[in-house]
Order: structure tokens, then sequence, then C-alpha cells
């Protein structure tokens, strides 16, 4: 098949949707499909750029910019973002390209026009994957309240749902936000992460304070969204353990606050690096015992971000603190897999990082049981593979 991927990550950025659609990309390819993914990008001196991704065409659109500014101008760039991609496309050598199917990704919510218009055009079916239920958890959270900017947002996620086929929800759990939708077909696709090698990092824990400790590690975004502080004040009450150290790396709106409050507090068992280059996430982990995942207690939609998949895949176990009634929770506790907060108490996040620590370093024997458990639901639940054959199967029929 010829697929249309629509989204507005993908690498050079660094994003864990930006990884994830990287890794699907190849797998279409590799699967012996054609794959165009169309990304808006600002800056471009020209309406369009065509490149080669590895056997992946890819069309960038000019578009308004998106990204690192006000919420205020971002609603307004998004919500022209299709209409511009949909206006460059049309000078582009691919104005006239039909398509087998059309595939899109939200974040971000405002790509219904664009893909609504390559599917009438092509009169072929539109999968969308969905792995950010906004503005529902905006709202959740008290973000936003449910006044006329949450409705503006819900009337344009319920106009693109409206535009699907197909909807491919994270988890079972998330069918409850699509219960009354009757224009479309609802599936859980699980997410997904191709296995990589690893090739070394830059950062090099036995050059840090962290040096011969069992290191929990935080590798992604630091923001609003994943409700972070508690694991500073978990690191507060350990400070006296000097087997333990936390290691955090990434970026994000919080993520100045928490280094400087972890060095207001005087803690040496934290430390922090920026944001690395996806692909020595394999290196740094290598040198981890113990991956943290955490979630705003505040969410009420399910979900299982990609750096879970990563630990996964590198035989990591987690200490995630999470909303209460997650799917993750279950999935973390039936396989065995980590321990889970979900009352944001760090009495309770103390006790079960103990209980980890205990198990990955006490003993070999279980910390290599956990270890190949971890591998497994890897294999098993987050193949690339996987989730290609399942959208081209829908797309097919």
């Amino acid at each position: 098949m010829h697929v249309a991927l629509i989204a507005d990550t993908f690498p050079p950025l660094r994003s864990s949707g930006a990884v994830q659609l990287r890794d699907l990309s190849h797998e279409f390819v590799r699967q012996g499909h054609t794959l165009t993914v169309m990304l808006p990008t600002s800056g471009l001196s020209t309406p369009w750029l065509i490149e080669d991704f590895n056997g992946v065409q890819v069309l960038r659109l000019r578009a308004p910019k998106t990204k690192d500014i006000n919420y205020v101008r971002r609603t307004i760039n998004e919500f022209l973002m299709p209409f511009a991609m949909l206006h460059n496309l049309r000078k582009s050598p691919l104005a006239k390209q039909r398509w087998d199917g059309v595939v899109w990704y939200a974040p971000s919510i405002f790509f219904g026009p664009l893909a609504n218009t390559l599917k009438k055009i092509s009169d072929c079916k539109a999968y969308l994957i969905v792995r950010d239920i906004f503005p529902e958890w905006a709202a959740d959270m008290g973000l936003m309240s449910r006044g006329l900017a949450y409705r503006f947002f819900k009337m344009i996620a319920n106009y693109q749902y409206s535009v699907a086929d197909l909807i491919g929800i994270q988890t079972q759990g998330n069918e409850i936000y699509f219960r009354d939708r009757k224009d479309c077909h609802i599936e859980v696709l699980q997410n997904w992460l191709t296995d990589a090698p690893n090739m070394g990092c830059s950062i090099s824990v036995a050059s840090t304070a962290l040096a011969g400790r069992t290191v929990f590690v935080y590798a992604g975004n630091m923001g609003v969204a994943q409700g972070m502080s508690i694991l500073i004040d978990l690191a507060e009450r350990l400070v006296n353990r000097v087997d333990i150290g936390f290691l955090f790396v990434g970026r994000g709106s919080d993520a100045q606050r928490l280094r400087e409050d972890a060095q207001a507090r005087g803690l040496d068992n934290v430390t922090f690096f920026d944001e690395i280059d996806p692909t020595e996430i394999p290196g740094l982990y290598a040198q981890c015992h113990i991956g943290i995942v955490a979630l705003d207690p505040r969410h009420k939609t399910h979900n299982i971000p990609g750096k879970f998949l990563s630990y996964m895949q590198a035989g990591l176990p987690v200490l995630a603190t999470i909303n209460a009634g997650n799917d993750l929770e279950q999935m973390i506790l039936s396989e065995r897999v980590g321990q889970v907060c979900n009352d944001y108490s760090v009495d309770t996040l103390q006790r079960i990082a103990l209980d980890l620590v205990d198990e990955v370093a006490g003993n070999t024997a279980n910390n290599q049981a956990v270890s190949a458990r971890c591998k497994v639901l890897s294999a098993k639940l987050f193949s690339p593979e996987v989730a290609v054959k399942q959208i081209i199967s829908a797309l097919a029929s």
C-alpha cells in the first residue's frame, strides 16, 4: 500500500513521539509498503521540501511555528497549520498523488482538515493513532476549566474523530472517551518501539556522584503532566542511603525547577543532565538499574508512556507513580516488571522503591529474572511489526 502518515514530530526531533514515528515508518517500509510522512515545518524558505529518510519519503510543508511559543499564539498557529500544509502540498510534486490509506498521529488534534481532504481525494480509509486525549487530560489536571477554551478544543478533537474510519487507542480503559462514537471503529493499538543496540552514551554514570550506586533513571520530558516533584521528595527521604541514586535526563517546563529544588535541598544523590540523542538511550540504561515512570495523579486518561517501553526493552524494572486506575498499573503488576504507587504518597513510593532495590541489588538471580520478564513483555506487546500489520489490515478491510 502507498500510505500517507501525518504528524507534527519526527527526527531530527528527539521526543518519544518522534522516536515512535521513526520506528513505525521504518517498519512500514520493511514490510514492503510505500510511506510518505507529511510534517509541518516552520522556517522553510520554500513551500515544501522532500527528503529521503532511510527509504521513507518525508515531505516537509511550510507551516506556522507551533513549538516553544506562548499558548495563545500556539493555538492560533495549530489551527492554521493543516490549512497551510494543504496549501503548500498543492504546490509540491505530490499534489496529485492518490493514497491507499491515510494515517495521522495525535497529538496534535488539529490535523483533521488535512486528513479529511486526503481521504476524500483518494477515496480511502483514514486511521487515527491517539496517544494523547486532549483536552480531557488538561481539564482533569486543572490546567484548563471546562469553559470556552475547553469547548473549542473539544470541538476540534471531535472533528478529527469524525474524520477517522478507525481510531487506535493506547489501552482498553480509554474506550470510555469514545463510547458514544458510532461513526468509526475503536480498537487498542499498543505503543511500539524497535529494538535498539547499545551504541554508547555521552553520559558516564561512573564519572558522577552516583558511581557505584543502584541508580533510578528518568529519561524524557519533565513537564506539568508528569508531576515529578514527588521524586525529589523521595530522593530527600533516601539521601542517607549511599547505595541509591537518582539520575534525571531530559528537558521540559519543569526541568530547571526540579534541578534547582534538588540543589536547594542539598541532595548529593541526584544528578541532572540535559536531553541526549535517542540513539544514546540504550547506552544510558545499560548503566542504570530501575526506570522511573511518572504521571500526575490528576490524570484520568490511561497512558503507557514511551519511556516505559524503552525500560522494558532494556530489561529495567520500573518504579511508577501514576494515576489511580491507570491500565498501566495492572500491566506492571500482572507481568511482575516493577512496583506502582497510585496514591501520590512519598511513604508508599519510598517503601516500594526500597523493595525494588532489594530485588535488583540484593539477589542476582532475582535481577536476571525480572530483567528477562521485562524483555519478554517488550517483545510480546510493543512490536512495530504488530502495529503496522494492524494498521494495514484496518485500512485494507
